[in-house]
């Protein structure tokens, strides 16, 4: 008689807090187990191991990592807890006092994880695993797929900026990009595996370039070598600062099949002093000529915008100052961030900070504010017609997707229609807030 075993492969589970460069990394992680042997399992389920990547830029990182740790142990009791990422980085002995965390790998030690977690076996303490911030001088290669229907590509990573709000140089280095050439390789892969849109993502990626501390390439080098790449449809240029988004730049975007008209620009604030207070590399000024630019060029561009409310020293007329800037500009939406102190940063040893109250009030100006711009920039877009990527969510039973210019629409859920480029019209905007349509034969929008 014959007996079969089936022995069965360990099960991993992710979680992920912050950017889409966190995203692209924990994907990419998530091959690394994989190529070990590992099956990937949701979050939600039982897993021998948890790697839970985390955001120093949002507030709570300690609250918001000791809660997914809580979450991963009800799932499995006895589940082996790895926390990586810009928190780990930062504040490793913080993180490995959580209840249930088995180890803390660093920004140098995150993408050899399965060096570092050998056996599984359960320490008493929590080992950490984290090389000074200086050693991280490698530049790692991260894409996210199959988990969505766009691509995070990993460009750069890294920041040699010194805006004194910051912890991300502390956190993941200095500035340092991957090779054109293998940049275009893995888009090249990327599109070979079906995914239609692919989104540059990094930490200043307008700083592309730098290899072993020497700037050896161009921002908009790479740009123009991925724009002959057959097979993707849209590339979506993730945040880039407004010193770095050059005219070149805007109008290559502007006259490009593939590079979508789609910026996001940090602002921070609409006042020179707090621009000044912050370090950032710019004024106003120059940022109203991009957008200007960036309008001339592409009427129907969206453009998001990054503002920081109750930075110290930042007086009401200050505020009001940046209230009005935006609410004059012909931008989007905003992605509005309350000002919170970071330990080891300048702004923190500041004086004049700001009342909780004050900085909450200004966040829900700014708040409305967005809501008011982005229905502005849908109702100049209603009656159009333009294409749409579908994503494979279901949400009440519609599914949505988005345009070019990153409106945001619904129909009902279709299964055909996942990853799918769909002709529409824009009707109406819906009590959701997005964009209800009209899908139109494909001969219509060529």
């Amino acid at each position: 008689m014959y007996f079969c075993s089936i022995i069965m492969n360990k099960k991993v589970a992710f979680y992920t807090l912050g950017c889409k460069l966190n995203f692209s990394e924990t994907s990419s992680i998530g091959r690394i187990f994989k190529d070990a042997g590992y099956d990937t399992t949701p979050f939600h389920s039982q897993a021998d191991v948890y790697v839970i990547n985390t955001c120093s830029v949002t507030d709570h990182a300690d609250k918001k990592c000791r809660k997914v740790v809580k979450e991963a142990l009800k799932y499995s009791p006895n589940a082996y807890i790895t926390i990586v990422g810009c928190y780990a980085q930062l504040k490793p002995k913080e993180i490995a006092d959580i209840p249930g965390v088995d180890m803390v790998l660093g920004a140098a030690e995150k993408f050899n994880i399965i060096d570092h977690i050998n056996d599984l076996t359960k320490q008493e303490k929590a080992i950490i695993r984290n090389s000074p911030i200086t050693e991280t001088n490698q530049f790692v290669p991260a894409f996210s797929i199959g988990d969505r229907t766009r691509t995070f590509l990993k460009v750069q990573d890294g920041c040699d900026y010194s805006c004194t709000f910051c912890t991300i140089p502390l956190a993941r280095g200095a500035s340092r990009s991957g090779k054109i050439e293998d940049i275009v390789q893995q888009a090249r892969d990327i599109a070979a595996s079906g995914v239609k849109e692919i989104v540059l993502t990094g930490v200043n990626i307008g700083d592309f370039g730098i290899r072993d501390g020497k700037r050896q390439d161009k921002f908009i080098d790479l740009l123009t070598a991925l724009d002959t790449i057959e097979g993707i449809d849209r590339f979506r240029i993730s945040s880039i600062e407004p010193n770095l988004l050059s005219n070149e730049i805007i109008e290559f975007v502007a006259q490009s099949k593939r590079f979508v008209p789609h910026f996001h620009m940090p602002l921070q604030s609409g006042s020179n002093k707090v621009l000044a207070k912050m370090r950032r590399r710019y004024k106003r000024e120059l940022y109203s000529e991009r957008i200007a630019k960036i309008k001339s060029l592409m009427p129907d561009c969206c453009i998001g915008v990054d503002v920081i409310v109750g930075f110290p020293g930042e007086t009401r007329e200050d505020f009001i100052d940046t209230y009005n800037f935006l609410n004059d500009m012909d931008i989007s939406y905003l992605h509005v961030f309350t000002y919170s102190e970071r330990e080891n940063t300048i702004a923190a040893q500041m004086e004049g900070a700001i009342p909780g109250a004050q900085r909450s009030d200004r966040s829900k100006m700014l708040h409305i504010l967005s809501e008011k711009k982005r229905r502005t920039f849908y109702e100049q877009n209603l009656g159009q017609i333009g294409e749409v990527l579908f994503e494979s969510d279901i949400k009440e039973g519609y599914m949505h997707g988005f345009s070019k210019n990153y409106v945001k629409v619904r129909t009902p859920y279709d299964p055909l229609l996942v990853n799918e480029l769909v002709p529409v019209k824009f009707l109406t905007i819906s009590d959701h807030g997005d964009v209800d349509i009209e899908e139109l034969p494909e001969v219509l929008v060529h």
